[in-house]
């Protein structure tokens, strides 16, 4: 290398005639350091390899375990930061909700104009040869909130692996994708509907990776069901469970494939929303019972030859379905719920969505995502409250330009009518800014 060096500049020297004395000067000061430096390297390299070669074996492996035991013990963990933000045009609704279906809460992109939207800061590191840490703070405003922090076992054998912290869950193909990692600036109406945006555990998880050939991985979850269709409050117990199977592989050198079955089950006890009555006034509500939902997720990737740098595409989808069944009780003053009135309540609900993404050449992709929701049937039994029948749909263009892995700008449009009576086009430019290290994310 340092041969090479030397012939490189000795190159340069004598096809670019120097303006000037002083600066052939100045390449050979240069030169002559680089040189010293480089002996000086090789010194020290050559005394070190001759106390290694007369100390003891045994020695040399104390000293490869002593640094292995030292290994968890650093402040070493790699740290990422996420910076994500947007400027958003859409219609001044005071509170954004998807007809039909219980508001589950917050969801991310829902403000007006400049915004920063979600910053993340991510910390993880293999904590000892046994386990592996991680965890990640949402940094909103004045506000920090944990999404994940987990610890997970590092070869527990025989293709096992438990987690446990609060993690979300393995259940559907976009769950457990971070914001930044999104193909579009928002999430689909469905998993809005239905966790919130997503759903995530405060619990354990254990998975089971087969040893096949073809992918096929399978995994249990329960937590204490405090999220969203959950509401658990301070109870012990189990609040939540779901399980999961996922099988995938490849077809030839170009395509790869993915399917997965979820099942989700939460027990909400006194799980409060608001709703409105037949005359259209504002109340709340609170449901105690069984929730359950079931998703079907399938993905499908072409790369040519497997190389996705100049050309790939993705086409993906999944679909949802949720039964809940338990009693339901209203209030609100001077409404049809003055008295708070209670009965049975049950609803069955379901909701898909299909996209697309074709990055058509290297930096540069467009995607497409339509998604339509069923507010099925609601029975409210004898209360008075409103049941439209109503089916919101939503239609997403976008177009995203990444210079390299670590940033990216996105425009979208968005024909969203997900509330009854509004007709609503939408246009998010947005950023995705990652500095420092951050892991690769999944298929």
């Amino acid at each position: 290398m340092f041969k090479r060096t030397l012939l490189a500049c000795a190159l340069l020297t004598v096809a670019q005639p120097s303006s000037a004395e002083g600066d052939l000067d100045a390449i050979r000061q240069e030169i002559a350091q680089m040189k010293a430096q480089y002996e000086a390297r090789i010194a020290a390299l050559e005394a070190r390899l001759k106390e290694a070669e007369g100390r003891p074996v045994g020695s040399t492996a104390n000293t490869a375990a002593s640094h292995d035991h030292d290994h968890g013990r650093g402040f070493n963990p790699d740290v990422s930061l996420i910076l994500q933000g947007q400027y958003a045009q859409r219609k001044d609704i005071p509170e954004r909700t998807i007809t039909g279906f219980l508001p589950a809460g917050h969801v991310h992109g829902s403000e007006r104009g400049f915004s920063v939207d979600h910053t993340e800061l991510v910390l993880s590191a293999d904590i000892d040869p046994t386990f592996r840490g991680y965890a990640n703070f949402a940094l909103i405003d004045q506000s920090v909130s944990v999404e994940e922090a987990w610890f997970q076992t590092l070869g527990l054998g025989e293709g096992f692996s438990l987690k446990a912290g609060r993690f979300y869950s393995g259940l559907g193909y976009l769950n457990e994708r971070h914001p930044h990692a999104w193909d579009f600036a928002d999430a689909p109406l469905m998993y809005q509907a239905l966790f919130g945006e997503r759903f995530a555990h405060d619990g354990m998880q254990l998975k089971w990776l087969a040893p096949t050939e073809t992918f096929l991985e399978f995994g249990v979850e329960a937590g204490n069901g405090n999220a969203f269709p959950g509401a658990n409050g301070n109870s012990s117990g189990i609040g939540a469970f779901s399980t999961f199977a996922k099988i995938g592989g490849d077809l030839g050198a170009s395509h790869s494939w993915r399917a997965g079955l979820a099942y989700l089950s939460a027990n909400p006890k006194a799980r409060t929303a608001h709703w409105e009555d037949a005359n259209g006034d504002a109340v709340g509500t609170t449901f105690t019972g069984d929730s359950k939902a079931w998703i079907a997720d399938f993905v499908w990737k072409w790369a040519p030859q497997g190389n996705p740098k100049t050309r790939n595409l993705t086409l993906q989808a999944e679909y949802f379905r949720r039964e809940e069944s338990g009693r339901l009780a209203c209030d609100g003053a001077g409404t049809l719920c003055a008295g708070d009135p209670s009965d049975r309540h049950r609803s069955k609900q379901s909701g898909w969505y299909a996209q697309t993404v074709y990055q058509f050449m290297p930096r540069w992709r467009a995607g497409l995502r339509y998604e339509r929701l069923d507010s099925g049937t609601l029975d409210f039994g004898g209360l008075p409250l409103d049941a439209p029948d109503y089916n919101p749909d939503k239609t997403s263009l976008m177009l995203d330009w990444s210079p390299s892995e670590f940033s990216r700008i996105r425009l979208q449009f968005a024909r969203d009518r997900s509330m009854q009576g509004i007709d609503e086009n939408q246009v998010t430019l947005q950023y995705i800014m990652s500095l420092g290290a951050h892991g690769a994310h999944k298929f």
